[in-house]
């Protein structure tokens, strides 16, 4: 989150005044506490730069037998028989134009696909305890794929598949899987899928199966040659075509000497490498709230960031790092909690933090299904993190700055490039139900303020300020998310005190800012998070 810097050049409170030392005060004000302090913002140069279009979500195998500890979540939103003329759906993935859609999850390694000759009979998947995952081998009818490449195309989603990666292989009693991987399949739906003038935007190998894997495992070194079979193939089948999909893998949780090797080896071949984040345990867990609130709980998964991110410039692979999959608590999640207003603190607080390590895109596990959707899995009306994350979308744009905050480390502070203009955006997430906090917001570089100039045609006239002088009052654009009722389980979400509801069409509701004079403080309230565009100031990093 960046360290404290002292000495600051300009430094301008966006409260009433200018000075060039930290102020933190403390009110206690009954049981209830109010904080001033300083979000300070490094705006020299960028510390991360995103994709443009950052946020991406997940789309599962998983049948309505899928059960976590006695609940079974998924109903009918299966890659196979999710409902995709519902409008409200269609609607929430044309709000960000487009979504990055990953197509996979745990089963993908147990799907055929149909080929066009029509040997292979096409079974869905059946429950049987036995197996891993406990489900047979399902399969991808053509006329599916069909469909879901139709509706991909009317919603502008940018789709990523994750292939079978265990086809061909032997799984030792170990879950060791050895062999070579059998692309025949795969092939067979590339060219299909080439053929029929569907796009794709990246082809992703496997799913877990990297270091000791989640169920079966396969060695860096093979991994990295069945990558390179992949990438080939990919290459062959699109000849002649310019705008080529993205070779990504491995799709499995950071293990560091496994990335190592598997790095080094896919130095031409591999596009994105991706890794899986669950960092809270199981969705049975009755201490995931305290977990999401803790800041030093949360602070430890900036290890795995800057591991993957080291291991990367290490191997001098041109790959980019994206998060695969990210539920936040595995099996599903949990009711009440990971689709609740409580987990957009560790969803944005994750969407944060993974940008200042220079991840370029985050698939949030899921878009729909399980207890971890963006969307409720039976009636499709998005959960609180849908309008997070759309917030997101619409405001933070790709260079990432160096952020810190001065008075509590409940306060999660994170600040980008505004998205729409050439302003600053700061996000300010406090994990505190007690304590209010009043910021102020300044940087160790100068700043230069932008505003009308009434002659010349109303161009924009642009001023640099000399150092240690005041800008003069702006407005600036506040987004104040918070629960209903202050529930933290709601499923309800309020944008600056108005429910964020769809109307009778299915339509998403219009995020609209409130407008607050910049010679006031930032008030940041209990439990609540709130996103702060600046659109008037340009800092170096953001020109």
């Amino acid at each position: 989150m960046g360290s404290l810097v002292l000495q600051m050049g300009l430094c301008i409170w966006v409260g009433v005044f200018c000075f060039s030392f930290i102020s933190v005060n403390f009110h206690a004000v009954g049981e209830k506490i109010t904080v001033q302090g300083t979000v300070l913002v490094d705006g020299k140069s960028a510390i991360g730069r995103i994709d443009s279009h950052f946020i991406c979500a997940t789309l599962d195998w998983w049948p309505p037998e899928k059960c976590d500890y006695g609940t079974c979540s998924w109903d009918h939103a299966s890659l196979l028989n999710l409902d995709i003329s519902n409008n409200i759906f269609l609607n929430a993935i044309k709000a960000f134009s487009p979504l990055k859609i990953r197509l996979g999850g745990t089963l993908q390694d147990k799907v055929i696909y149909q080929t066009e000759d029509h040997q292979q009979p096409c079974k869905s998947f059946v429950y049987n305890a036995s197996e891993m995952f406990s489900f047979t081998q399902g399969c991808l009818p053509l006329s599916r794929w069909d469909e879901l490449n139709a509706f991909f195309n009317k919603s502008g989603a940018a789709i990523i598949f994750g292939l079978n990666a265990l086809n061909g292989r032997s799984i030792k009693s170990d879950g060791s899987a050895v062999g070579a991987w059998d692309s025949k399949n795969a092939e067979s739906l590339i060219r299909y899928t080439v053929k029929k003038g569907f796009t794709i935007h990246g082809w992703e190998l496997g799913n877990e199966l990297s270091g000791s894997g989640v169920g079966a495992r396969v060695a860096a070194n093979q991994y990295a040659s069945d990558t390179i079979t992949l990438h080939n193939m990919v290459q062959d089948i699109y000849k002649g075509v310019e705008a080529k999909p993205l070779i990504i893998a491995p799709g499995g949780f950071f293990d560091a000497n496994w990335f190592k090797e598997y790095l080094t080896k896919t130095t031409n071949s591999l596009d994105v490498a991706t890794h899986h984040i669950y960092n809270l345990g199981p969705g049975v867990d009755k201490h995931l709230i305290e977990k999401i609130l803790d800041p030093s709980y949360l602070d430890d998964e900036a290890a795995t960031f800057s591991k993957l991110q080291s291991a990367i410039k290490s191997s001098a692979n041109p790959a980019t790092a994206w998060v695969g999959e990210a539920g936040g608590a595995y099996n599903s999640g949990r009711d009440g909690v990971t689709n609740a207003f409580v987990f957009s603190f560790w969803f944005l607080d994750q969407l944060g933090m993974s940008s200042t390590y220079d991840t370029k895109t985050y698939c949030r596990q899921t878009l729909i299904g399980g207890n971890y959707g963006l969307l409720n899995t039976t009636t499709f009306v998005p959960n609180p993190d849908y309008y997070s994350a759309l917030l997101w979308h619409q405001l933070m744009g790709r260079n990432v700055l160096s952020t810190s905050f001065s008075a509590t480390k409940k306060i999660r502070a994170y600040s980008h490039c505004a998205k729409q203009s050439q302003g600053l955006t700061v996000l300010l997430i406090n994990l505190d139900g007690n304590t209010t906090v009043q910021a102020t917001v300044t940087s160790n570089s100068t700043w230069i303020r932008r505003h009308r100039h009434r002659s010349h045609g109303h161009r924009k006239k642009v001023i640099r300020l000399p150092r240690e002088s005041k800008i003069s009052a702006t407005t600036r654009e506040e987004y104040h998310l918070t629960a209903m009722d202050g529930d933290l389980h709601s499923q309800t979400m309020l944008l600056n005190g108005n429910i964020l509801a769809l109307n009778s069409s299915g339509d998403i509701p219009p995020l609209d800012p409130i407008y607050v004079n910049s010679s006031e403080p930032i008030t940041v309230a209990p439990f609540s998070i709130v996103f702060v565009h600046l659109p008037n100031v340009v800092l170096p990093a953001c020109k």
